[in-house]
């Protein structure tokens, strides 16, 4: 079995710039195909999940071309997708299978839909159930997991859907959906998840519009049936992955380094909120607007941390981020309480259990519920081993957290990382980290 052992690190410095956002590449491939024209991406992450959607796309009718650092996308318009001629196998992406199962809608046509082990445990109904109000066959599902087979209709039904939960996933699949709709889709969600589909959606061209509401739940209104118009876009670094190197540098004593074209997205900033409340010293400057996207450089260094409660309320801005606050939060002295996190529990792993068990194995207490985790800063002892369940961000965040333990962490099946950062181990190790693939 492949493992990576993390040892103690003493400084970590540096000058970075971290892959492209793994969001807005899905987004930017599948939005490109829906519209008429070429549209040109350059920054697309290159990683294993947006690989997977692309290969879909092509098996869906799609041309897309690779050249000079550009892919360069031929799109078929809203309801333009042709019939594959196998099983799409979405691999470990789940944001890949959740946008096509909406981006199908209006096509007309049968897909079968499968992926891996782990993405074969991840719940889809939440996905199927608007779907199905707005038109869907689902043929066979493996009780609202995949594989599934879908039929799409000619022309998805234009709703209103509230969901109980705010998730950018569902709500992009409804209004992918809503394209191809006669009339207005409108879409509720309890409080406003990421929305870059929102902003690409309106860059080509579509009429879209969104609010908040009084009671602070957000509503989008999308107009049917209006073509999209091929767009170039240019995908930032994404702040997911930025996590792990400016948490990494603010654990390690003597520490400092700058990351360039960071995504500042108001509805992903907030890991940098949060470890800014804790006392992290993050200086962020450079702003620019780049397209649709705000993009900003980061300077951090090591720092003191402070534990704190983290609000419910904030969880759908970093809800990536969890398992490496955590690990800051075991470097911080006193209590962080994590709170309204039941959603990581049915990520690629069981996040709030795993993120649990490791740091007591490394030597730090925790309390957990079900939509909470508090950790209990302390004496990191390390000299463990962790395995990852194939869920690549449980796996770099203890490999981040052996970089400040007494003793070495060995972390086991750390393959998935290439996932979301094909480049995670040789970045980590340019700037200081002890880190030894095995």
């Amino acid at each position: 079995m492949d493992y990576i052992i993390s040892k103690k690190s003493e400084v970590l410095s540096g000058t970075l710039k971290i892959p492209g956002d793994k969001s807005i590449s899905h987004r930017a491939l599948i939005i490109g195909s829906m519209s008429i024209g070429i549209s040109k991406i350059t920054g697309l992450l290159e990683s294993e999940d947006v690989f997977s959607t692309m290969d879909a796309l092509k098996k869906l009718g799609v041309k897309i071309e690779h050249s000079n650092n550009t892919y360069i996308v031929e799109g078929v318009g809203i309801a333009g997708f042709k019939v594959p001629e196998e099983y799409i196998d979405l691999g470990n992406s789940g944001t890949g299978i959740r946008l096509l199962l909406g981006a199908i809608m209006g096509s007309n046509i049968l897909v079968n839909f499968k992926g891996d082990s782990s993405l074969r445990k991840r719940p889809m109904e939440r996905v199927l159930k608007p779907l199905k109000l707005m038109g869907a066959n689902i043929l066979k599902s493996n009780f609202g997991k995949l594989p599934i087979s879908i039929k799409s209709p000619k022309e998805a039904l234009a709703i209103k859907y509230e969901s109980k939960i705010s998730s950018a996933q569902i709500k992009s699949a409804v209004l992918l959906s809503g394209l191809s709709a006669s009339g207005v889709t409108e879409y509720i969600e309890p409080i406003k998840s990421r929305d870059h589909t929102e902003k690409m959606l309106s860059k080509f061209g579509a009429n879209i519009s969104s609010k908040i509401l009084s009671n602070g739940s957000n509503i989008i209104k999308l107009n049917g049936r209006t073509n999209l118009i091929a767009n170039d876009i240019s995908v930032p670094s994404d702040p997911s992955s930025v996590a792990f190197p400016l948490v990494s540098t603010i654990i390690v004593p003597n520490s400092k380094i700058e990351i360039h074209n960071v995504m500042m997205n108001s509805t992903r900033d907030g890991i940098f909120e949060t470890l800014q409340e804790m006392g992290a010293k993050i200086k962020i400057f450079n702003k620019k607007q780049v397209d649709s996207e705000k993009t900003a450089s980061i300077y951090a260094e090591y720092s003191e941390l402070q534990g704190i409660s983290v609000p419910s309320e904030r969880s759908p801005r970093m809800i990536d981020e969890y398992p490496i606050l955590s690990i800051a939060a075991a470097c911080a002295k006193g209590n962080t309480i994590m709170n309204g996190i039941t959603e990581l529990r049915v990520k690629e792993s069981d996040r709030i259990k795993i993120i649990s068990n490791g740091l007591n194995k490394a030597g730090i207490k925790t309390i957990e519920k079900n939509d909470s985790l508090e950790v209990l800063g302390g004496e990191i002892e390390g000299n463990c081993s962790i395995d990852s369940e194939l869920d690549h961000r449980i796996a770099m965040s203890f490999l981040i957290l052996g970089l400040v333990a007494n003793n070495p962490i060995k972390v086991l099946r750390p393959s998935t990382i290439s996932t979301s950062f094909p480049n995670f181990f040789e970045i980590m190790n340019s700037l200081g980290a002890k880190l030894v693939w095995s």
